[in-house]
């Protein structure tokens, strides 16, 4: 049973002028933040909050969710660039060995949790109108459902790719970054898909070929897991009382979405430079751990001074 093997070689954007790319992957990120306003206006609406706090909530989330899974990848996997190529880690561009327009490449989900924690703190200081726990057990829904889009953006970009496998569940990224060097190299065509056009039309390039391997769709997995994540939260806060209890579901969505990453790491290749190895856990699994137990504390020791507002 071959139920996922084939290979993966899309395209993954829409040249627009130049070095400007419309890369799907950013396309991606437009739909999640898209799809979290309106479940969060459902849920305004619901609740009767006024619905001028929630673009101002939209603004603060989506700062705060890019500059904190940018810093997150920068210090987590890459922190080389600050001293080789430091505009790049704010600005879509790589100024490295020439300036090129790449969009936004490296965001990590643990600098966007605590880039979205951080934000909702600052938001709540300004426009007090709920408790900062009553914004986030309402804002981790929205999350949910953003994750599952970004991860299919990973999955276009051919990106946090799995670790070979001969299950039936294998996909080939030809993109693959080691492998798209050498189709590049050895075609001299600069444009990946065209040049693995060239090389599936010549019998010389078919070892070339054969050796990119079959890996884990592991962007798929994240994916697939975190539609039920979503679902979960949204039985929670639409069916029981629990979204009374303060804290309990952005509890649950920190256990439920970080035990999920913990486990679907070991499918992983290593991520970055700074890549660790620790007691036979990697980087992701460690950063990991510390969301878990926070999630555990919320849902199920925290008690609040006071009721929310």
């Amino acid at each position: 049973m071959h139920f996922l093997k084939f290979d993966w070689n899309p395209i993954t954007g829409i040249d627009i002028a130049g070095n400007f790319k419309l890369h799907f992957y950013s396309l991606m990120w437009v739909f999640a933040f898209v799809a979290g306003w309106y479940i969060m206006k459902r849920i305004f609406t619901k609740e009767k909050v006024s619905l001028t706090y929630l673009d101002p909530l939209f603004i603060y989330t989506v700062l705060a969710t890019m500059l904190g899974a940018r810093l997150g990848h920068v210090l987590f996997y890459q922190s080389e660039l600050i001293t080789e190529d430091f505009f790049s880690i704010f600005l879509p561009f790589r100024f490295k060995g020439g300036f090129e327009f790449t969009g936004f490449q490296g965001l990590a989900s643990h600098g966007a949790a605590i880039g979205i924690i951080i934000g909702m703190y600052l938001y709540r200081k300004k426009y007090n109108y709920k408790s900062l726990l009553w914004i986030l057990d309402r804002v981790v829904i929205s999350v949910a459902s953003g994750a599952v889009f970004i991860r299919i953006g990973n999955f276009i970009n051919s990106e946090i790719i799995g670790k070979v496998t001969d299950s039936s569940l294998g996909v080939r990224f030809i993109q693959d970054q080691y492998y798209k060097g050498q189709i590049t190299q050895l075609t001299g065509i600069k444009d990946v898909q065209k040049a693995y056009e060239a090389v599936t039309d010549n019998p010389k390039f078919a070892d070339l070929l054969e050796a990119v391997p079959y890996r884990h769709p592991a962007q798929l997995y994240e994916a697939f897991c975190y539609v039920f994540v979503f679902l979960i939260l949204w039985y929670f806060y639409s069916k029981t009382a629990k979204k009374e209890q303060t804290g309990f579901l952005f509890g649950l969505f920190l256990i439920l979405l970080w035990t999920i990453r913990f486990f679907i790491e070991r499918f992983k290749e290593p991520q970055g430079d700074e890549y660790i190895n620790w007691f036979g856990l990697n980087t992701g699994q460690w950063l990991s751990i510390p969301f878990i137990l926070i999630g555990l504390y919320f849902m199920f020791i925290y008690k609040p001074k006071s009721a929310s507002k």
